[in-house]
């Protein structure tokens, strides 16, 4: 299939990395145990398949509503990369810029919906686009997916092994690899911005 042209293990593997980065369900696992310990048993299928198809529905219909507000896919990109370095800001230094209000449910909200398909993550699936191929976003989003499952399904488990010291080296971590992916975006898109108010 034609699709498949653009099939690129490289752009799969970036695509994982910047969601799973931003998504960050290693250091939302405390997070997932409290809820389940308040709200009984989190159904780790309705969870996942309704973040899931929420990435998928905005990576394709999230460009057409840009374009129907006059907003090009760089502009958003940068703004996508604004967002991401709050989040690694927040990763790295421990602090809450985003204040977030107490729930009332579990497993479609928050779990699904904002804890794993929030506004960081649906930001940064649109900015991906703007530098990687559908497909390969779509396959980054499947990875993820599914590993947000495995861990859902062993969050408890997880939490007892890794320990609190070893879940904020993680976060730290993959703050600082956060921090350099909004850099890159936001240089990149902007370097195409100026390029097209040049041209134009």
């Amino acid at each position: 299939m034609e699709v498949f042209n653009d099939f690129s293990i490289k752009e799969i593997v970036t695509c994982f990395m910047v969601l799973f980065a931003v998504i960050d369900i290693i250091g939302s696992i405390p997070i997932v145990v409290s809820l389940q310990q308040k709200y009984g048993q989190i159904e780790a299928e309705k969870a996942t398949l309704t973040a899931g198809a929420i990435m998928l529905v905005f990576l394709f219909v999230g460009n057409k509503i840009l374009k129907f507000i006059g907003v090009d896919v760089n502009s958003f990109a940068i703004a996508g990369a604004f967002v991401i370095f709050i989040i690694a800001l927040e990763m790295i230094l421990g602090i809450e810029i985003n204040k977030t209000s107490e729930v009332k449910a579990a497993s479609i909200v928050p779990i699904a919906f904002p804890l794993v398909a929030g506004a960081g993550t649906l930001t940064t699936t649109l900015s991906l686009k703007a530098e990687f191929h559908d497909i390969n976003i779509i396959f980054g989003i499947i990875l993820n997916t599914i590993f947000v499952y495995l861990v859902l399904k062993s969050a408890t488990w997880l939490e007892r092994k890794m320990g609190d010291a070893t879940l904020a080296i993680l976060q730290k971590v993959f703050g600082i690899i956060l921090l350099a992916i909004s850099i890159k975006l936001f240089t990149a898109n902007f370097a195409q911005l100026v390029q097209n108010y040049i041209n134009f």
